[in-house]
């Protein structure tokens, strides 16, 4: 049987390419190190490492090896905090993987408000891209994906965590200030600040536009920002117009930094979803935030979107 120890020691080591370094890192000796990967090597009856002029290296065999490694280790953490919880109640790791602004905004007061209900739960919450949510869930690297649409994988479950709304912010010394909405023709004469190509607010922003036929290459776009708050603080230094979440202009809008347009025509709502591995072995802390969002008490947060507007 394969020692677990052993395994998380292939891990560092594989990280670090360096065993001197594992061993501080693992609170080991250097011998103890190199006795556990040879271990391992003889047991699968392949090299896991080559040495170089340049240091250690990851053979084909360590490179195969690391994924499945990784999940094991991280099976077995989730095996031993659901072992803990069920003398403890809800316990353990939660980790979620957000790639939309808008969830930003949400999900730390309601995982916050979650780890008040089960103090056995530690949380943590890490940024993405929406193309690496799916392979971070299915691979066991987080618990909990948040992102801007829905994700068709037979292998993930989703559930609509609460509805986003995008508006366009002009400076508050801008030409519209004064005015409540625009014709999306009227778009084509400033420059625009646009979130990056994987953005969910530019999918949706370009997909409404689309409808009164005005593509990307008819806008004038002038820069490309992928953070919502960097872009409201352009905005508001007055060189440009964007299209961001409620959320992330509420508080410049509040200041008077911004001002906030509806665009004739565009419907700029959007569904914010919560994704889970699907068919896969139960996870206690996972499973109870799954259903948290729904409680009563926590309609505020699920509603916060609509606060803003």
């Amino acid at each position: 049987m394969v020692d677990i120890h052993k395994i998380e020691t292939f891990l560092r080591a594989a990280e670090t390419l360096n065993f001197s370094e594992t061993a501080k890192q693992l609170h080991l000796s250097q011998p103890t190190v190199s006795q556990y990967i040879k271990t391992l090597e003889q047991e699968f009856g392949v090299e896991l490492f080559t040495r170089t002029n340049s240091g250690l290296r990851l053979t084909e065999a360590g490179r195969l090896l690391f994924p499945m490694a990784r999940r094991l280790l991280q099976d077995t953490n989730d095996m031993q905090a659901m072992m803990s919880s069920i003398q403890q109640g809800v316990a353990g790791e939660l980790r979620f993987t957000c790639s939309t602004t808008a969830g930003k905004y949400v999900l730390p007061q309601m995982a916050a408000r979650f780890c008040q209900h089960y103090p056995g739960v530690k949380v943590s919450i890490l940024a993405c891209t929406s193309e690496d949510i799916s392979s971070s869930l299915l691979e066991g690297n987080a618990h909990i994906g948040v992102l801007s649409r829905e994700i068709m994988d037979p292998g993930l479950d989703s559930q609509k965590f609460f509805t986003d709304t995008i508006s366009l912010i002009v400076p508050s010394n801008h030409r519209w200030a004064s005015r409540k909405a625009i014709d999306p023709g009227e778009l084509l004469e400033e420059p625009l600040i646009l979130r990056e190509e994987s953005s969910g607010t530019r999918r949706v922003v370009l997909s409404e536009l689309a409808k009164s036929d005005i593509s990307l290459n008819d806008l004038n776009i002038f820069m490309e920002l992928g953070n919502a708050e960097a872009i409201v603080r352009t905005v508001a230094a007055g060189y440009g117009i964007a299209f961001v979440s409620k959320l992330a202009s509420a508080c410049p809008l509040q200041r008077g930094n911004v001002i906030d347009l509806d665009v004739d025509g565009l419907d700029l709502t959007r569904s914010i979803y919560m994704v889970r591995q699907a068919n896969s072995s139960s996870h206690r802390p996972r499973e109870a935030f799954w259903s948290f969002i729904h409680a009563p008490e926590n309609a505020d947060l699920i509603h916060l979107p609509e606060q803003s507007l």
